[in-house]
C-alpha cells in the first residue's frame, strides 16, 4: 500500500476511515491499517502532536466516537481487582486484620466500600506513590475485598468477537512510536543528564497521557496493551534488522543504531567472578519484548512519573505482572548507577520504590524471582557494589594498624540515601517468611550480606572536642544513624520475626556463627586486641557496631524462644570480653550525657546525644 492510499482513508474523515479500517481488520488480514499508521506514527513527526493523537482515539474506536466506544469497553470490565495507580502525597489506606503483605494498602473508594470498621488500620500520606490491592489475592484476605472487586460484582456478559479487533492490531505500533521517541532522544551528547531526560518525557506527555486513557477503559482494552507488550514474536516482527529497503527500514535501522549505543552506555556494575554467571549481572542487556525495551528505557530515563503509572496500571493482569516482574529485577543491577548519576535523588527514590513495592509484595512471585533469577543476590551484590565505591580507612584506636575500611558518611550516596530504594525492597523481600527462611540457608548470601554489614563497623568515627566551640554538628551524624537503622537493623528484624520455635535453631545458630567470625576479623583488623584502651584512643568514638547488634539479637531470640543454649554458642571469655568494650562505651557514653553530667557545647558527640534525647521526648 502507498502512502496515497493513507491519504484517500483520511479524507474520509476521521470517523469513517476509522469504520473503514474496522470493516478492514474484522476480516482478520487487515490491509489498510499499516500504510495508514505509517503516515499518523511518523517518527519524522513530534510525538505529541494534538491531531495524530485524535486520530488515534477514532481509529480505537472502529466507527463509533471515542467517548461512545471507551463507555461500551468499561461495560465489559470483570472487576477483578482494582489496581488504581496513585503518586506521592495521596491518602490511602493499610489493613493489618485483611493484609498477608505488610505492604498491602488500598485507595479510600475501596477501603469505604468494604467492611474495616473493626479492623487494625490506618490511614496514611502515601510518600512514594501507590497501587490498591483491593481484589488481589495474594496480597491481601477476600473477606476485606469491597464490593466492586473479587467475585462480589456481577459478570459481564460475552463480547462481541470484533469489539477489540482495531484496538489488538494497532496497540503494537502505538507503544513502538513512544520507544522510537525515547531512542530518538537517548544520545544528547556524551554523557546525558536529569534534565535531557526529564525534556524527553515533556515532550511525549501527551501520548502517554492518551495511552493512559486507553489502560483505563478497563480489562478488554488492558488485555490488548499487555498482549502487545509481552509477545517475542510481535517484537521481533517490529524492531528486528533486516528491515525494507524503505524510507522507514532506513529510519528503523538507524533507530536500531542509537537503541545498540544506548545498551552499551548503561552497563552492570562489574559482579564478583563467582557471580557473573548470574543473567542479572550479566554485562549486557538481552531483550526478547516491548516492554523489555520498555523497563529499559523506564530505568535510563530515571522513572518518569508518567510512564511509572502507566506500567502498574497494567498489574491487575496476571501474566504481564508476572513479566514485568522478572525483566524489572534483570534491570535490578542497574539502579544504583541511576540513582547515584540523577540530579534529584529522592524524587528518584520514591519514584523506584512506588514501582518495586508492588512487584515483590506477592510472596509467591517474590519467591520465584529468589529462586529463579537469584533475586537475592543481586539485592545484597547492588548495595554491596555501592557502598563499596565510597569506602575510607577507618580511624578507630591507632589509624596506623587499623586496616579496616568503612562507608563515608559524608558522600552524597549517604547524606542524600542513595542506597534507600535496595534496602527498601530488600526488607520487602524479606518480609515474606519463605524468602527470608532461603536467604538464612544460603552461606553465600549471609557471608555476603557480612561483608556488607562491616562496611558499617565503626564507621562514622567522632572525635572529642575540648579546646574550642563546635556550633553544629556535621551532617554525617544522621546520615550514619540512617544507614544503620535502614540497612542493617530493619533487615534484621524483618528476619528474626520469622524464627519462632525449635526449628529455627539451626538458622539463628548460623548467624550467631557468622557474627562471630566476622567480628574476630573486625577486631583483627582494627588491631584491638586487649580490653583497655590509651588515652589517646578513649577521644575517638563511633555509636556504629551491626555485627554487634546481629550477635546479640538472633542470640537472645535463640536462647529466648527457638532453645539455643548460650554456652553452646557464645565464644570463650577472653574474646567476649573484647566484644563487651564498644557496646559498652556507647551505652556509657549516652547514659552520661542523659544525666547531664557532661555539659560540654564544643563536644560534638554531647550535643547529638542531648539533641536526640530532647527529640524522643517530644515525640512521647
Amino acid at each position: 500500500m502507498s502512502n496515497s492510499t493513507a491519504q484517500v482513508l483520511m479524507k474520509k474523515g476521521k470517523r469513517g476511515a476509522a469504520a473503514y479500517i474496522h470493516a478492514d481488520c474484522e476480516n482478520g488480514s487487515p490491509q489498510h491499517l499499516g500504510p495508514l499508521l505509517d503516515v499518523l506514527l511518523n517518527p519524522g513527526k513530534a510525538i505529541d502532536e494534538w491531531e495524530t493523537i485524535d486520530w488515534c482515539r477514532w481509529l480505537l474506536a472502529g466507527g463509533r466516537t471515542p467517548d461512545e466506544f471507551a463507555t461500551i469497553v468499561r461495560s465489559y470490565d470483570k472487576h477483578d481487582k482494582c489496581g488504581l495507580v496513585w503518586i506521592p502525597r495521596v491518602v490511602a489506606y493499610r489493613c493489618r486484620t485483611c493484609g498477608i503483605s505488610p505492604c498491602m494498602s488500598i485507595c479510600r473508594e475501596c477501603f469505604h466500600r468494604g467492611d474495616h470498621s473493626t479492623h487494625d488500620f490506618n490511614m496514611f500520606l502515601s510518600q512514594a506513590g501507590g497501587a490498591c490491592d483491593c481484589g488481589d489475592k495474594s496480597v491481601m484476605k477476600e473477606d476485606g475485598f469491597c464490593s466492586n472487586h473479587g467475585n462480589k460484582c456481577p459478570r459481564p456478559g460475552d463480547v462481541p468477537a470484533a469489539l477489540m479487533c482495531v484496538a489488538e492490531a494497532m496497540m503494537p505500533r502505538l507503544i513502538l512510536r513512544l520507544l522510537q521517541h525515547f531512542r530518538e532522544n537517548s544520545c544528547c551528547g556524551t554523557q546525558p543528564t536529569s534534565d535531557n531526560y526529564r525534556i524527553t518525557v515533556q515532550e511525549c506527555e501527551g501520548y502517554v497521557k492518551m495511552l493512559m486513557e486507553f489502560n483505563n477503559m478497563g480489562d478488554l482494552m488492558r488485555s490488548a496493551m499487555t498482549k502487545a507488550l509481552i509477545n517475542p514474536q510481535m517484537y521481533r516482527n517490529l524492531v528486528v534488522p533486516p528491515f525494507p529497503d524503505t524510507e522507514y527500514g532506513c529510519y528503523m535501522a538507524e533507530s536500531n543504531k542509537m537503541y545498540e549505543r544506548a545498551l552499551e552506555m548503561f552497563p552492570a556494575p562489574e559482579p564478583p567472578d563467582e557471580y557473573r554467571h548470574l543473567p542479572a549481572l550479566a554485562p549486557r542487556l538481552q531483550h526478547n519484548t516491548l516492554l523489555d525495551e520498555f523497563i529499559f528505557w523506564t530505568f535510563k530515563y530515571e522513572f518518569p512519573q508518567n510512564v511509572v503509572c502507566f506500567l502498574l496500571n497494567m498489574l491487575p493482569d496476571q501474566d504481564y505482572k508476572e513479566h514485568l516482574t522478572r525483566t524489572f529485577v534483570m534491570h535490578y543491577a542497574r539502579i544504583p548507577l541511576v540513582l547515584e548519576d540523577a540530579a534529584d535523588p529522592d524524587t528518584l527514590s520514591n519514584r523506584v520504590v512506588h514501582m518495586s513495592v508492588q512487584l515483590f509484595s506477592n510472596e509467591a512471585l517474590a519467591l520465584r524471582c529468589v529462586q529463579q533469577l537469584h533475586l537475592l543476590h543481586v539485592m545484597v551484590l547492588s548495595l554491596r557494589l555501592m557502598m563499596g565505591k565510597i569506602l575510607v580507612q577507618n580511624t578507630l584506636h591507632d589509624p596506623d594498624q587499623n586496616f579496616h575500611y568503612v562507608i563515608d558518611c559524608t558522600r552524597r550516596v549517604m547524606k542524600e540515601h542513595c542506597y534507600w530504594p535496595l534496602v527498601s525492597d530488600f526488607n520487602n523481600v524479606l518480609s515474606h517468611k519463605s524468602v527470608a527462611l532461603l536467604f538464612l540457608q544460603d552461606d553465600a548470601l549471609v557471608d555476603m550480606w557480612f561483608e556488607f554489614l562491616s562496611m558499617l563497623q565503626g564507621m562514622n568515627v567522632n572525635i572529642r572536642e575540648v579546646g574550642g566551640h563546635i556550633e553544629f554538628e556535621p551532617s554525617s551524624y544522621y546520615a550514619a544513624f540512617s544507614c544503620e537503622l535502614e540497612a542493617a537493623a530493619y533487615p534484621m528484624w524483618s528476619v528474626l520475626s520469622h524464627l519462632t520455635d525449635a526449628s529455627h535453631a539451626p538458622l539463628a545458630r548460623r548467624i550467631i556463627a557468622a557474627a562471630l567470625t566476622y567480628l574476630q576479623e573486625w577486631l583483627d583488623a582494627v588491631h584491638f586486641t586487649a580490653p583497655h584502651m590509651e588515652r589517646a584512643e578513649v577521644m575517638h568514638a563511633s555509636f556504629h557496631f551491626p555485627l554487634h547488634r546481629y550477635l546479640a539479637a538472633f542470640l537472645c531470640a535463640g536462647v529466648r524462644s527457638m532453645g539455643v543454649r548460650a554456652a553452646d554458642v557464645l565464644p570463650p571469655p577472653d574474646l567476649l570480653a573484647l566484644l563487651a568494650v564498644h557496646p559498652l562505651r556507647v551505652q556509657v557514653r549516652a547514659h552520661t550525657t542523659h544525666t547531664h553530667r557532661l555539659s560540654n557545647s564544643s563536644d560534638p558527640i554531647n550535643n547529638f546525644w542531648v539533641t536526640l534525647s530532647h527529640h524522643k521526648k517530644s515525640n512521647l
